[in-house]
């Protein structure tokens, strides 16, 4: 079982590739596939999650509650630089309403669901980062109206409905990290409750190939059709992504975190909460209707960044500094 859970993870990167891939493909090609594969996101995603925390120890979860420097740390980022760099980023698109609001509206809100997955992959801490999750969630619920208030005006924040952030708190937090803490608990008593808890590590990778392809399908024919208004959004979304990554470099160095919380803290600051913003952009008026589209784009955008950052991240972020060679005397 071993073996094959490191045979997947050494070809994780190509096969993640494969599966945007394939969804692009299949959602280009296959254009009714699309409501099928978003109904299937939620429950693909939850499952993933449930398999990433399933791998978290309760007991680093408790330690992790309590590492304050890391948390003060990702709200800095999170709620102080982020702003900063979105609202520099939107003046880019800010000669359209829609695509202004939309690219705000993704950017203000830090992710809290498969960037626990992907720090995992990019050797990053997890569980600091998932005991952190709720207080991210609940920290948006007032960030992002804010933000947009200030940035656009208060019109915009009238019509935004939170609600989503709940049911993706219930969904694809509690649901799953209840699921995985009853599996450790049975498998402290049963045979089958063990066979699922070492079994389940080898699907992470088919799962979040799953979560991938799913994603991509359901959304990648709307984006087709207003690519040509879109354009600009892709460039701000892969700047922001760029951006973020030297500043959460940064900011992990400068508060003098060890090198999994920093290789965190980096991913965090990159990875927005698209999935969960996206019902909220969907619930704005007609006027507004290239908002969710621009929500998506990042999605798209930000997946190819991530499946890169596995590698990318702790490459700039070795567990051992590099240090120069002594010259010669």
């Amino acid at each position: 079982m071993r073996a094959n859970v490191e045979r997947w993870e050494r070809r994780q990167v190509p096969l993640y590739l494969a599966a945007l891939v394939l969804g692009a493909v299949v959602g280009v090609l296959m254009p009714g596939v699309a409501r099928p594969a978003e109904l299937a996101i939620t429950p693909v995603l939850g499952l993933l999650l449930y398999v990433t925390f399933l791998g978290v120890p309760l007991d680093r979860l408790r330690r992790a509650v309590r590492d304050g420097r890391f948390l003060l740390t990702l709200l800095v980022v999170n709620v102080g630089v982020v702003p900063l760099v979105a609202f520099a980023l939107s003046r880019l698109v800010a000669h359209d309403p829609a695509l202004e609001v939309g690219l705000l509206l993704v950017l203000l809100a830090p992710c809290v669901d498969y960037v626990i997955v992907f720090t995992g992959l990019a050797g990053g801490a997890q569980d600091r980062l998932l005991a952190a999750a709720p207080v991210l969630m609940l920290v948006q619920l007032v960030s992002v109206p804010v933000g947009l208030r200030l940035i656009v005006g208060p019109g915009v924040v009238a019509d935004v409905d939170l609600a989503p952030f709940a049911r993706a708190f219930l969904l694809l937090l509690v649901v799953p990290l209840v699921a995985a803490a009853l599996t450790r608990a049975l498998a402290r008593r049963t045979r089958a409750g063990r066979l699922v808890r070492d079994g389940m590590p080898a699907t992470m990778v088919p799962l979040m190939m799953l979560t991938l392809a799913a994603v991509v399908a359901s959304q990648i024919a709307g984006v087709e059709r207003r690519l040509g208004s879109l354009l600009p959004v892709i460039g701000a979304c892969a700047l922001f992504a760029a951006i973020m990554l030297v500043l959460g470099v940064a900011a992990g160095r400068v508060a003098r975190l060890d090198v999994p919380a920093r290789r965190a803290l980096a991913l965090s600051g990159m990875t927005r909460n698209s999935l969960v913003v996206l019902p909220l952009a969907l619930a704005l008026p007609a006027h507004l209707d290239l908002a969710p589209l621009v929500v998506v784009t990042q999605t798209l955008v930000e997946l190819l960044v991530m499946v890169a950052a596995v590698r990318l991240v702790p490459w700039m972020i070795p567990l051992r500094e590099r240090r120069p060679r002594a010259g010669r005397a």
